[in-house]
C-alpha cells in the first residue's frame, strides 16, 4: 500500500481509532491532515497538521483554508453511543445524533470533495455500527444516524463512480475507546463484552484503522458501495 506523499484528512484525528489512522498514515510517509475540537499530545509529538474544528458549528469555513488542494482520502470518524429506551429518547437526542453522525460528515466532505476530485482516485471512508446491521435494543437514534449515512455512502459511491472518488463504510462493534468508555468501565463488563461477541474478543483501534487504512490504498481501487462489518463476525454469526 503507497501512502507516501498522498494527502489524507482525517475529521476527529485526536483520539481513538481516528488517532490511529492518523499515526497509520504518518508512518507510511502520507501526509496528514488532522481536525478535530482538540489536539491531542500525540498529534503534536508525530507534527500533524491539526485544526481545531466543532463539527456542531454551523460555520466550518477554516476548514476550507485548511484543506491542500488535492486530496487523496477524507475519514470521517465522529461518533455517538447514546443508549436509551425508545421511549426516553427526546427529540434533542435523535437531532445531536444526526448532527453528529450526518450531517458533520455532510459539512465536512462538501468542503473536501473539489480537492478530492483533483487528487484521482480518491478514497472517503465512513463509520458506521453493528448495530445498523443487526437489530439491537437501545440503539435508535444512533442507528437512525449511521444507517442514513451508509444511504449517503451509497448514493455518493454512483454520483462520483466517474470522477474515481470511492466510498465505503466501515461497521465496527464494541471498540475499546474512549467514546465506549462507559460500556467497558470495569473489568466485568468488558469480559461480558467480549463473551458475546463470536470472536470472544473486544475490537481494537488497531483493528479498525487496518481496514480503513485498506479502502484507502490503491490495494482496493475496485471497492465502493460497500459496507465492511468489523465486527468479530457481531452482525452475521449465531454461533451454536
Amino acid at each position: 500500500m503507497i501512502f507516501e506523499n498522498k494527502n489524507y484528512l482525517i475529521i476527529g484525528g485526536s483520539h481513538g481509532i481516528g488517532l490511529e489512522i492518523v499515526k497509520r498514515l504518518a508512518s507510511e510517509g502520507a501526509n496528514v491532515y488532522a481536525a478535530s475540537r482538540t489536539k491531542s499530545d500525540d498529534l503534536e509529538k508525530a507534527g500533524i497538521e491539526h485544526l481545531t474544528l466543532d463539527i456542531e458549528d454551523d460555520d466550518l469555513s477554516a476548514l476550507e483554508g485548511f484543506i491542500p488542494k488535492e486530496l487523496h482520502g477524507f475519514v470521517y470518524c465522529p461518533g455517538t453511543i447514546n443508549l436509551k429506551p425508545f421511549n426516553r429518547l427526546k427529540i434533542e437526542d435523535f437531532q445531536r445524533d444526526l448532527n453528529i453522525n450526518l450531517l458533520g460528515a455532510v459539512k465536512t466532505l462538501q468542503a473536501a470533495i473539489p480537492a478530492l476530485k483533483k487528487g484521482g482516485e480518491g478514497s472517503v471512508v465512513f463509520f458506521s455500527t453493528v448495530a445498523a446491521l443487526a437489530g439491537m435494543n437501545f440503539h435508535s437514534s444512533v442507528v437512525a444516524a449511521k444507517s442514513a449515512l451508509q444511504g449517503l455512502s451509497l448514493s455518493l459511491a454512483a454520483e462520483y463512480a466517474p470522477a474515481k472518488v470511492r466510498f465505503n463504510v466501515i461497521a465496527p462493534s464494541l471498540t475499546d475507546t474512549r467514546l465506549a468508555k462507559n460500556l467497558l468501565a470495569t473489568d466485568e463488563k468488558k469480559k461480558a463484552a467480549a463473551n458475546r461477541n463470536p470472536l470472544k474478543k473486544i475490537g481494537s483501534p488497531a483493528d479498525i484503522a487496518s481496514s480503513a487504512l485498506f479502502l484507502l490504498s490503491d490495494k482496493s481501487v475496485w471497492i465502493t458501495g460497500q459496507v465492511l462489518s468489523v465486527d468479530g463476525g457481531m452482525a452475521s454469526l449465531r454461533p451454536l
